[in-house]
């Protein structure tokens, strides 16, 4: 008879939704000089990256411009900090002869490896690389992904073309709309829920600024997903680097709780951006 009680006042109970805080960050650290972590140390560029994620609780960490040589010093920061086993997957961009992209030797003059973008996920993780296609003259680009089986959580991050005469320089951003375009199609898994994030290098399709292609081209997004934040149902959002909105947080319509754009941090050239979601 108790045992009967006490399954119905669960049932009777409110279900408690399981959350999950994600992070994205362009660290800014591997080439640009104008950058407060150009140069920084494998151990400090692992505090400043874990301490912002985890004053939020993150769970999952995307990173663009960060380095190779750094991926370890952040694994042992993240388990030494939470107590926890975390999975943290890095992949280098390489130049149009194959060469490594090399971040610029720390303040020690020690090499920090190759320019990179990471992924590092809470517990066990299966991590992927899929290459995205990208201007033969200029810098390779790829996705990283990380499948959470214990969540059903898929998690994409990338760091786009730029818009720029080295880059995606074409009119009508042929590159970056065929990177969205296939980051779209990454993204998705058969019983998994979707967080996509990163630096795509393009503004949102209502923000009335960047070009015109750029905006276009992040559109699929919206009609798939909901971004972190995005304004009700204006396809717009604040700002993350120098006015404007370069870094997104995408996850499955109805699911975020709460956005939260670090502006006071200025470490980088980007701002850290945090999203909330339920599962």
């Amino acid at each position: 008879m108790v045992g009967h009680i006490i399954l119905l006042l669960s049932a009777l109970l409110p279900v408690q939704q399981a959350n999950l805080a994600v992070m994205t960050w362009n660290v800014c650290t591997g080439t640009n000089a104008n950058c407060r972590l150009y140069r920084a140390t494998a151990v400090e560029l692992a505090g400043h990256v874990g301490g912002q994620a985890l004053a939020r609780r993150s769970e999952v960490i995307f990173l663009q411009e960060f380095c190779t040589g750094a991926t370890g010093a952040l694994e042992l920061w993240l388990e030494q900090r939470t107590g926890r086993s975390w999975t943290v997957g890095s992949w280098g961009l390489t130049n149009q002869d194959g060469t490594p992209y090399a971040c610029h030797p720390d303040l020690l003059g020690r090499p920090r490896g190759a320019q990179s973008i990471a992924v590092a996920v809470a517990g066990d993780a299966a991590v992927e690389v899929h290459p995205l296609p990208a201007p033969p003259w200029y810098v390779k680009r790829a996705a990283i992904c990380a499948d959470l089986p214990a969540r059903k959580v898929r998690a994409c991050g990338a760091h786009l073309s730029a818009g720029t005469a080295y880059d995606d320089r074409q009119p009508g951003a042929p590159y970056r709309t065929r990177q969205l375009r296939r980051l779209l199609e990454i993204s998705a898994k058969p019983g998994y829920r979707s967080v996509v994030g990163g630096d795509l290098n393009v503004s949102p399709p209502d923000s009335g600024y960047g070009s015109a292609a750029g905006r276009r081209a992040v559109a699929p997004f919206y009609r798939a997903y909901q971004e972190c934040d995005q304004r009700g149902a204006r396809r717009t959002g604040g700002w993350t680097r120098e006015g404007k909105k370069l870094d997104y947080l995408f996850a499955p319509k109805g699911s975020v709780r709460r956005c939260h754009v670090a502006r006071e941090v200025t470490l980088s050239d980007h701002k850290p951006a945090h999203i909330e979601v339920t599962l």
